[in-house]
């Protein structure tokens, strides 16, 4: 059997801040998750996403370090409209939360913003143009 891509996991420095950010996205995340060391929540597509503070982490690899700069992954989150992307990304920069590309129409027909989370992941947020 092949092996089944279905985990992404995410480290952060304050998990109350980075949940709080990804529940305004949407996600069911329980309000008691805040002071768990490990969350994890299923996605409607059966796929596990997960935040772990930084102290777990080094709890079983105490060499872990911390990346700087922005990263090579990012993740997206579907909008229903371009009005929506728009709105979604005033909403997260009004929150306090960095916003890194201004809500903008891509040449592959999307509506597209980017917006960080607490910890510098980029999350992109889109929609079709038409």
């Amino acid at each position: 059997m092949a092996p089944t891509f279905n985990f992404v996991g995410m480290v952060v420095s304050d998990m109350p801040a980075s949940l709080s950010f990804y529940r305004r996205l949407g996600l069911d995340i329980p309000a008691d998750a805040d002071t768990q060391p490990h969350v994890h929540i299923e996605l409607a597509s059966g796929m596990l996403l997960a935040w772990d503070t930084v102290e777990t982490i080094l709890s079983f690899d105490p060499n872990w370090q911390q990346p700087t700069g922005l990263g090579r992954v990012s993740m997206a989150f579907g909008c229903d409209n371009p009005a929506e992307v728009d709105k979604l990304f005033a909403e997260l920069v009004a929150a306090g939360h960095r916003g890194h590309r201004e809500p903008f129409d891509a040449f592959w027909q999307q509506r597209y913003a980017t917006v960080l989370d607490p910890d510098g992941n980029a999350v992109d947020l889109y929609a079709p143009l038409t």
